[in-house]
């Protein structure tokens, strides 16, 4: 798993690691397993969800330190503790940086400067969630819809 994190760092140190692991709320869990921050991290590992593999990938981020992201936000196939965990570790990834997120669940972006909507490849709305929600269109349609979806 550290060497995981580690993927394309120059010089990593343990202690940036953990940090990382820390910052994408990934640490907890490494922790827990038998071997820790040495456990191998293989294609058939049941041990390890969808969504950690996730915050696997955000940790590697952080060790990068980019300073322009481009994230495909799929989070459809975590449970719900888990793609909150996601969702914390991708707005602190975010946060000084300029980045461009595909979202699939609205709530990943709302905090955003600017949110482009796109309908079969034609961009059809921009703006914040406020302004979009205050719109009444494509956006609101689609958030109102996730949401009621969710209450369900």
């Amino acid at each position: 798993m550290r060497e995981n994190i580690a993927f394309g760092s120059l010089d990593p140190t343990h202690e940036h690691v953990v940090e990382a692991a820390k910052a994408a709320n990934i640490d907890h869990f490494l922790r827990s397993l038998p071997q820790g921050y040495d456990s191998m991290l293989t294609d058939d590992n049941a041990t390890v969800s969808n969504g950690e593999r996730q915050l696997l990938t955000i940790a590697r981020a952080f060790m990068a330190d980019p300073a322009i992201l481009i994230l495909d936000e799929a989070t459809s196939s975590v449970d719900t503790r888990t793609e909150v965990l996601v969702q914390q570790a991708m707005a602190k990834l975010r946060k000084g940086r300029t980045s461009f997120v595909i979202a699939h669940r609205l709530s990943t972006i709302r905090d955003a400067d600017t949110i482009l909507v796109m309908d079969k490849g034609h961009l059809i709305e921009q703006g914040t969630h406020t302004q979009l929600m205050a719109q009444k269109g494509f956006y609101f349609d689609l958030y109102a819809s996730q949401f009621s979806e969710a209450a369900e």
